[in-house]
């Protein structure tokens, strides 16, 4: 492989139950029940004359989901009752014991709900930012970016040694087919489709890779050429502007990114509102990573990807 686009994303939520203890979850589950219709939410299991209702086990399966992937669904149904019934069970012996009356259970409670509210209220804001009109803002923008954008398609033979690559050069300039020459010869992962890369614009390539292939005019084919993964020979098959994907093929990621950046506005927002005192750093100075020259960043929306 030569070299692949640098993406980068903002994450704004967590897994809201990853660092919470069984006890605390069990709490939370049993508490936070939507309203199901009776007929809706059927009890499906009794401990002690406690109900365990349908609704209980759907929250279940929702946060169990990454240990249940491999179980058939009649399997994974009785892991998870299993585990409602243990969580009654286990949860009433620590109610006996008074295990939600200590100081560290009640921390542990707080900030579980806090994570429930922040989780449901930052929910709510990426749904409300996921406008028609938004997406569209963010594809108009990465469009730009990218149209008259020269790309190249080209294929490559990768060799070891400069030698090697000087030998298939000289097959080349006798008529050698290069595609069934780079199946032959090249070490590149690639070598099965003919050394074929595709279409591909500066900046997803190696630096010496892409001022070479840049430089040649299509069909012609290029003297050996050395970066970090070995020595390539190049062959130009195409080249184009580059135009950005249709709408409809980028849609998902589009959405994802207008739901995260609606997410980091509002907490954005909420912090330019609020008191925040750093009592553990009360004897530093303010650090900020802004420089006085620094500009902002217009680059914010990721590009669509091409085709």
């Amino acid at each position: 492989m030569i070299a692949s686009p640098t993406r980068t994303t903002a994450a704004v939520r967590f897994s809201l139950f990853s660092t919470v203890a069984t006890g605390c979850l069990a709490i939370v589950l049993m508490a936070a029940q939507p309203v199901f219709a009776q007929d809706a939410n059927p009890v499906v299991a009794k401990v002690n004359g406690a109900e365990i209702r349908q609704s209980d086990v759907t929250m279940a399966e929702t946060e169990l989901a990454p240990s249940l992937q491999q179980m058939d669904p009649a399997t994974r149904h009785e892991n998870i009752i299993a585990f409602l019934i243990d969580m009654k069970i286990v949860s009433k012996a620590a109610e006996d014991k008074k295990i939600g009356d200590k100081p560290e259970f009640k921390q542990k409670l707080a900030f579980t709900r806090n994570r429930l509210l922040m989780d449901d209220l930052l929910e709510q804001q990426g749904k409300a930012g996921v406008t028609d009109e938004a997406m569209k803002k963010v594809y108009d923008d990465a469009a730009k970016q990218i149209s008259g954008q020269e790309e190249v398609h080209a294929r490559h033979i990768l060799v070891p040694t400069e030698e090697e690559a000087k030998k298939i050069e000289e097959q080349l300039k006798k008529g050698a087919d290069f595609a069934e020459l780079a199946k032959k010869e090249s070490k590149d992962p690639g070598a099965s489709d003919g050394g074929d890369l595709g279409f591909f614009t500066k900046d997803q390539m190696v630096p010496e890779f892409s001022a070479a292939a840049f430089a040649l005019e299509p069909g012609k084919i290029s003297a050996p050429v050395k970066s970090q993964f070995g020595w390539h020979v190049i062959k130009v098959e195409e080249k184009r502007p580059r135009k950005p994907p249709e709408f409809v093929q980028v849609k998902p990621q589009i959405e994802s990114f207008v739901t995260r950046k609606a997410q980091a506005d509002y907490v954005a927002k909420l912090r330019a509102e609020a008191k925040i005192e750093r009592l553990d750093k009360k004897d530093e100075p303010a650090k900020t990573d802004a420089k006085p020259d620094a500009k902002p960043d217009t680059k914010a929306a990721p590009a669509p990807a091409k085709k």
